[in-house]
């Protein structure tokens, strides 16, 4: 512990040995830094919000979306940091008093370009920060750029408007010259090709609707014939007439109830009913029971045979159903031929087919394109109609813009008591340095342990009255070389307050 003492009392001996050199060295790093500190200029911020409100009177359907709405928030916002908005801002602020020709106004939207940030905070919030050395143009240009946002809104997005109607109208009008032209193409290869073929659309539409059509009329043929034989079946077990009938006055009631029932059970099997149909069934068993009360009913005189009245329906179905056949053969026959003369078109000239699905397809995308352009016409316009009844995007200024009173940058009382302490660390640090270089001795005991030989003993020094006085005006010099540091650097602090003031 003693050593330790020892040698901190050594240490503090050669640095107040070499004061005057730690007092120059301290004064030396004091005048630079804060000759630094001085050159270092101040930087005030100025800060706004301002909330974004969509407003629309049009559902999304009709063409403004929360995408689109978001997309004029980045333009606006993309916009505003753009060289001929900050141009404005140079314009419309004090800094136009510091620009004279354009390669200053270049220069100050440079530094702005650097100097300004808008960042979203929330959903429907922006912060516009700006920095400058002048806490008033700092205001000024944040103020300026709120006033930005406003005039984007009212004019961009109509302007945005006026110009996207222009282009949809010139290219509506090309497009309609091109799909006139291609349609008079279709129409002259329809005629000079397809104009005496059957049906209608291309060659493979026409075959195909042909085929089609075939496959249904073959399907009908074979139905309408199977009905035929079924009738031609029943008209084969039915009597053209029946014995012993009499003229109408003259037939009993037993057998005119027969005639009737064969009529009913002829009709429905010429509607296609089965034996196991239920009214089938029913209609036999009154026609077994009739056919017993006629054969008991006596024959009145002069009966003779008369025509069958379920025969004669039988025979009338029976020719419907042969004009039918005869309708579809004929239908057949004609569709028959339709084909042939499409194949024979095909096969004769074989690139017919793919030059009108060609031609087919080009005017179908022209029209296609054509379409979607009136509708994206009708939509900007109907877009630009409610815009000139409401805004879509609404700004209002939650925080205005702050007057800063205190510069945000440099931290100057901080870096001025910084460079003081670095002076006087500085000049202890070289009394002390300058103190190890020199081979001197403090004490007996070091200069015992340097050598390795005993000291017997040390003289002290003899100071006369004239050196204490004089020592003591030296300390006195050196007591104001020091309190001057400390009030150079008070002094600072009281300038640096008074800017502040001043700049407020």
């Amino acid at each position: 512990m003693n050593g330790l003492l020892d040698e901190i009392r050594v240490a503090l001996h050669t640095i107040w040995m070499r004061r005057w050199i730690a007092l120059a060295v301290a004064w030396g790093i004091a005048v630079l830094g804060w000759a630094v500190v001085a050159q270092i200029p101040n930087s005030y911020e100025s800060r706004a919000r301002v909330s974004v409100q969509m407003n629309t009177i049009l559902p999304n359907a009709v063409g403004i979306t929360p995408a689109d709405q978001q997309k004029d928030m980045d333009m606006i916002r993309q916009t505003l940091t753009s060289a001929v908005s900050l141009e404005k801002v140079v314009r419309g602020t004090d800094l136009a008093n510091t620009v004279k020709t354009d390669r200053d106004v270049a220069d100050r939207v440079a530094g702005l370009a650097k100097a300004i940030k808008i960042t979203a905070q929330q959903d429907n919030l922006f912060e516009i920060v700006a920095t400058g050395s002048s806490p008033k143009v700092t205001r000024q240009v944040v103020q300026k750029l709120i006033d930005l946002f406003v005039e984007q809104n009212l004019s961009g997005d109509r302007d945005e408007t006026s110009t996207s109607l222009r282009f949809l109208d010139a290219q509506l009008e090309q497009r309609q010259k091109q799909l006139a032209d291609a349609d008079a193409k279709r129409a002259d290869f329809q005629n000079h090709y397809l104009g005496s073929l059957p049906g209608s659309g291309s060659l493979t539409d026409r075959m195909g609707a042909a085929r089609t059509a075939m496959a249904q009329v073959e399907s009908d043929l074979a139905a309408a014939q199977s009905s035929l034989a079924a009738v031609n079946g029943q008209m084969a077990g039915v009597p053209a007439s029946v014995a012993g009938a009499t003229s109408a006055a003259g037939v009993g009631p037993a057998r005119a109830r027969l005639n009737a029932i064969q009529g009913q059970l002829a009709d429905v099997r010429a509607r296609g009913y089965t034996e196991n149909h239920p009214d089938v069934i029913a209609l036999r068993s009154q026609l077994a029971a009739a056919q017993a009360a006629a054969r008991g009913e006596p024959v009145s005189a002069g009966a003779a045979s008369a025509t069958n009245p379920a025969y004669l329906s039988l025979r009338s179905i029976q020719a419907d159903k042969q004009a039918q056949v005869a309708a579809l053969n004929a239908r057949r026959a004609q569709l028959q031929r339709d084909l042939d003369t499409i194949t024979a078109k095909l096969a004769g000239d074989p690139g017919v087919a793919a030059q009108q699905s060609k031609i087919d397809n080009d005017y179908q995308v022209l029209k296609d394109g054509y379409a979607k352009l009136l509708a994206d016409r009708e939509a900007i316009k109907l877009r630009g109609q409610a815009q000139s009844q409401t805004d879509s995007i609404k700004f209002s200024v939650i925080d205005p813009p702050t007057a800063p009173r205190v510069p945000t940058a440099p931290n100057r009382p901080l870096l001025l008591t910084g460079v003081l302490i670095a002076a006087l660390g500085g000049g202890v640090a070289a009394a002390f340095v300058l103190g190890q270089l020199k081979t001197t001795f403090a004490t007996a005991a070091r200069l015992e342990k340097a050598t390795g030989m005993p000291v017997l003993g040390s003289i002290g020094e003899l100071v006369t009255a004239a050196q204490t006085a004089a020592r003591r005006r030296m300390l006195v010099y050196y007591g104001g070389g020091v309190a001057g540091l400390g009030v150079a650097y008070v002094a600072l602090l009281g300038v640096e307050m008074l800017q502040r003031g001043l700049a407020a």
